[in-house]
């Protein structure tokens, strides 16, 4: 097969690596989309646009390597697990389209291996029945040292449309040896149609080179997320989506343009990027540190590093003037951070977990809090600490006011009394009315907080007295469950569940419905608590350890294990092969042996007849003989022999 000849057929689209992020997506996008599709008609035709006709929709394969899920995805018609050169060169034939991706790795497999694909096509081109189609995405890496003619002049960026002048990063010198490689080819009369995308760093759905600022913003990991570096670098970035609609108008347009800058419009820093992220999905602080930390502490690849130290503004010229490109985020990641983080979520199913904890003092809220939060991966709230955290940051605000502006003062100065008069006045009535908050997910302390779960933990009065009983003195103090403060506060809490409406009636007409457990002196490790929580809230929907292991893995580890695994798999093979040989060599040596005892025993069988014959008639003769010739010592011991025997006969 060599391809698609009819052109109302689906379009054969090959990407590599389609378990990959970047690729995975734009195969995703590709495979949902429909080449040829029409546009609104614009007041100016492009000359390079074709006539649009019948829609026609991407069949998208691609192959994956062998550590990957056997299973394939639905975006996929055809998934090939690690094929060997001659089996992928038949699947390239029978594609219209190849897009080799290497925009995500400085790895030189993945950049020999599209070199290799380009160039065998380009050999076999001549056999073609009808025009293929080779895109090679690379990486704006391969701009990274190229310097504007001029830095302060933003309206005259570094462009695709003069792509010969750029200069690539030192990790990134084959990517740019690749591109030359690619655009050479393009310059020749052939059936091969060549192009070359250079991709900013890409952002989007499960996220991948700033997926640790997404993690740490949801997960509060540290306090505060880390800007490594000064921050003060633009990247270049693009969403992968519209990266694959890039792709998608090149292979419908096939525009005279052999490069294509493949950026959004933004001029976002670094410190843009992550202040907006930890703004949207997490506290809204960050902090510096340095570049080498984020390898240091294992935030970053080294390769990640060198991505995030990009320092470049460009013009994506020849995208914006020759494509119909309809972008998802043309602004950029920061303008766009609100649809992003939801994308994240939901490519993660990561869901937001809120649990509110409820019951009387020293039934143990806060131990039950804490368990929870260990075994669900989500944060603890405490009101203490909440209302704490605010009165810092109110003091912060007001010391740093600037001199003159009496209102910024005031304002924070009344906030601070008011608060610190509620704590005064109600202290007590707070601890007895004590709750605790869980959530997936740091929401700010100064947003209201609506529980998805409601538990009351529930206990008689002489449980409760006997358990603060035997509470250390020390523990009971800080705890505020000295026996008269505890009584007094014990007999607080039953008044109030006594009134007309209670904090669980109120969750009650809110439609959150409260699950009552009664506590037991049979479950002191509240495992029975824990396991009807459990039931309750169902299985976690937060990160998994194990999943992330699999996603996080270094692609040198990955590529490493892969060389071992098939130096292993080689050395099991000749390893076979020699056992095989040496059980066939032992099987012929035993055949050789019992063949030589059959032949021995044949030949003794048939001697035996002679043998008996000569010792009856002949042997007993000449050995008489023998020892009369011994005897006698005759001059000519033959003649004596003869003459014996001839007398012998005649006896």
């Amino acid at each position: 097969m060599e391809g698609n000849t009819n052109p109302n057929n689906p379009r054969r689209v090959f990407i590599n690596d389609v378990d990959e992020f970047s690729s995975k997506n734009i195969a995703k996008f590709l495979s949902a989309c429909e080449a040829g599709k029409e546009e609104e008609e614009e007041e100016e035709e492009e000359e390079e646009s074709p006539q649009r006709k019948k829609p026609l929709k991407f069949d998208v394969v691609g192959n994956v390597s062998s550590s990957s899920s056997p299973q394939k995805p639905a975006f996929l018609l055809q998934q090939y697990v690690s094929p060997t050169r001659e089996e992928l060169f038949q699947v390239l034939l029978e594609s219209d389209v190849v897009v080799y991706n290497v925009s995500e790795s400085s790895l030189p497999r993945q950049v020999e291996e599209a070199s290799w694909a380009v160039t065998a096509l380009h050999a076999a081109s001549e056999n073609f029945k009808a025009e293929k189609m080779f895109i090679l995405v690379s990486s704006v890496m391969g701009w990274a040292t190229t310097a504007p003619t001029d830095p302060s002049d933003e309206d005259h960026l570094p462009s695709d449309e003069e792509f010969w002048k750029r200069r690539p990063h030192p990790r990134f010198k084959s990517h740019n040896t690749l591109e030359k490689l690619v655009i050479k080819l393009s310059k020749m009369k052939s059936k091969l149609k060549c192009y070359v995308v250079a991709a900013g760093l890409q952002y989007g759905f499960e996220e991948n080179i700033f997926h640790y600022f997404f993690k740490v913003s949801w997960m509060l990991e540290t306090p505060e997320v880390p800007v490594f570096g000064q921050g003060t670098n633009h990247i270049p970035t693009i969403h992968v989506f519209d990266l694959g609609g890039v792709i998608q108008n090149i292979i419908e347009l096939k525009p005279k343009a052999k490069y294509f800058l493949a950026v959004d419009q933004s001029k976002n820093t670094l410190e843009d990027i992550v202040k907006t992220i930890s703004k949207v999905l997490g506290s809204g602080r960050v902090c510096r540190l340095l570049l080498e930390e984020a390898v240091a502490m294992k935030a970053l690849k080294p390769q990640e590093v060198d991505c995030l130290s990009i320092d470049l503004r460009l013009d994506a010229a020849n995208v914006n003037s020759l494509l119909n490109l309809s972008w998802r985020c043309l602004s950029g990641l920061v303008l766009n951070m609100e649809s992003v983080v939801q994308e994240f979520k939901d490519s993660r199913q990561l869901q937001p977990i809120r649990i509110c904890i409820l019951g009387p003092p020293a039934v143990g809220k806060t131990t039950v809090a804490e368990m929870i939060c260990k075994h669900y991966k989500i944060y603890y709230i405490s009101t203490g600490k909440a209302i704490e955290e605010k009165i810092s940051q109110l003091k912060e605000m007001r010391s740093g006011s600037q001199p003159g502006d009496f209102s910024a003062e005031a304002t924070a100065q009344k906030e601070l009394e008011m608060i610190e008069q509620s704590m005064e006045s109600s202290q007590a009535e707070e601890m007895e009315s004590q709750e605790s908050h869980l959530e997936s997910r740091a929401p700010g302390y100064n947003k209201t907080i609506t529980p998805d779960y409601v538990f009351s933990l529930e206990a008689s009065d002489d449980f409760l007295t006997e358990r603060v009983r035997a509470l250390p003195q020390s523990t009971a103090e800080e705890a505020h469950l000295v026996q008269d403060e505890f009584l007094s506060r014990l007999s607080e809490y039953r008044k109030r569940e006594e009134a007309e409406e209670t904090v669980l009636d109120f969750f009650d007409h809110c439609e959150i419905h409260p699950e009552h457990i009664e506590l037991s002196a049979e479950d002191p490790d509240y495992t029975d608590v824990m396991k009807r929580i459990t039931e309750v809230v169902g299985l976690p929907k937060n990160y998994s350890r194990s999943y992330e292991e699999h996603k996080e893995e270094d692609p040198l580890k990955k590529e490493a294990e892969r060389r071992q695994t098939l130096a292993a798999e080689r050395r099991r093979r000749k390893e076979a092969v020699l056992a095989e040989m040496a059980a066939q060599h032992e099987a012929w040596h035993k055949s050789m042996q019992e063949v030589q005892r059959q032949e021995k025993e044949r030949l003794e069988a048939q001697v035996l007849p002679l043998r008996n014959y000569l010792m009856e008639f002949v042997v007993l003769s000449i050995t008489e003989a023998m020892s009369q010739c011994c005897v006698l010592k005759p001059d000519d011991p033959i003649d004596f022999l003869a003459e014996f025997l001839l007398q012998k006969r005649t006896e």
